[in-house]
């Protein structure tokens, strides 16, 4: 459904106003609902869902018109399952990645070596383990803070980020061509409905990726970008695969190191740990993917 731009500010109106408004309800339907929600003490949409006039993505979309929440109402079926905080921001993986969000603003505020902007890698011990679903849901909840946040596809090796956001057509020449010189930089927004939201894919895979991340312009690169978006997040390989996760680190200053519950060995985790500490990372956190 078409939800149109309504002309009073949202957040001076109730959510019945905005659902009858919004889904043209008509005075005896709106009677209804309130009888309804008097009757059996609900919310006015609860009422309006349990009588069949609206749906319950409606009632959630208009919350999110009065609370400025960006929402991908309309986008919803065509989003990948693996972008939960987007298809669903009210559900409590979402709220666990809104809680892991808050602890890295809290941690990037005093250690980060960017003035407190939270610039970080996201790295695993090995495949498999949720680095690049973590990558897509943090940035996704970070944008709906408001500002501006990017995701760079650093893991040129295996590159998931266009495949996650399904912007494959445009990814272009991404973070490879632009640090090999053969493309201009093109960043993506990869979600209509979340205008925050922006994508560097990794682009074509290139012969030669752990010299092009060591390259003074991934650091340059980065220092740019740094200046024009209030959130970045990094993807990267795996760490016992190749060396390019360190490089990644040492770069961008600081890391979220991912692992699998009943899958990744604590050793393994301290040996990333130990590793970021190695190459003057900051280590901003550890978290446990179910």
């Amino acid at each position: 459904m078409n939800h149109s731009v309504h002309t009073m500010d949202q957040n001076t109106r109730s959510i019945g106003d905005i659902i009858s408004q919004t889904h043209q309800l008509t005075p005896d339907q709106v009677k209804r609902i309130l009888d309804y929600q008097a009757a059996n003490s609900v919310m006015f949409g609860e009422a309006a869902i349990a009588l069949g006039y609206v749906k319950d993505s409606d009632v959630l979309w208009a919350l999110s018109q009065q609370f400025h929440y960006p929402y991908a109402s309309n986008d919803r079926d065509k989003l990948s399952p693996e972008l939960v905080v987007a298809k669903n921001p009210f559900c409590e993986v979402a709220e666990q990645f809104r809680v892991i969000r808050a602890n890295l603003i809290a941690n990037q505020a005093s250690n980060s070596p960017r003035q407190g902007k939270p610039v970080f890698a996201v790295l695993s011990p090995s495949t498999g383990e949720g680095r690049s679903f973590y990558v897509a849901n943090l940035g996704v909840s970070f944008s709906q803070l408001g500002g501006r946040t990017l995701i760079i596809d650093a893991d040129l090796r295996n590159p998931r980020q266009h495949q996650i956001f399904d912007c494959t057509a445009e990814a272009g020449n991404g973070l490879s061509g632009v640090l090999s010189g053969r493309g201009e930089l093109k960043i993506i927004r990869p979600v209509d409905a979340l205008t925050g939201l922006y994508l560097l894919p990794a682009g074509v895979r290139p012969p030669n990726p752990l010299e092009l991340l060591h390259s003074p312009s991934f650091e340059m690169l980065l220092q740019e970008l740094s200046t024009k978006f209030d959130h970045i997040i990094v993807d990267s390989p795996a760490c016992d695969s190749y060396a390019d996760a360190g490089v990644i680190a040492a770069k961008t200053g600081s890391a979220l190191v991912i692992g699998q519950r009943n899958g990744t060995r604590m050793k393994d985790m301290h040996t990333v740990v130990k590793n970021l500490k190695k190459v003057g990372a900051q280590i901003a956190g550890v978290a446990i993917n179910r």
